[in-house]
């Protein structure tokens, strides 16, 4: 089947959740969420949009290294440790929303990984066929 722009405009609109299309009841989620679920709604969205805005700005300049002749000098590695700080600090308000600290998150990371590869290092077999729960 082919499809024109006015089809698949109509396809998207059919495919979005009402959440994402409706600002009050986006609204509704939020306050649902807020109270009722625990959930620290502010921060959520915070780590949310900063992790993937400053990553964005990371792989900007990685980009312009690899494809673009950007140098990879000491300014190129000072502006990369300043974005990955940027990261760092949207996802301390992840550990804020979700009343974890870096520490935790290492440990059940460690865990994901060990369990992935139980013999200690990177398998692209295992990597690309995962079992069952593992995320």
């Amino acid at each position: 089947m082919s499809i024109d722009q006015k089809k698949y405009i109509e396809f998207v609109k059919q495919t979005t959740s009402v959440p994402s299309s409706n600002l009050q009841d986006l609204f509704l989620t939020f306050s649902t969420l807020s109270n009722t679920k625990d959930a620290n709604v502010p921060h959520l969205l915070t780590a949310a949009l900063g992790v993937s805005a400053e990553s964005g700005e990371l792989v900007e300049i990685i980009k312009k290294v690899f494809l673009q002749g950007k140098p990879y000098n000491e300014d190129t590695v000072l502006h990369l440790k300043k974005e990955a700080g940027d990261v760092l600090w949207y996802i301390s308000q992840l550990c804020i929303a979700l009343g974890t600290d870096f520490d935790e998150l290492m440990q059940i990371n460690y865990e994901k990984l060990s369990a992935r590869y139980p013999e200690g290092t990177f398998d692209v077999y295992k990597s690309e066929n995962r079992v069952e729960g593992d995320l």
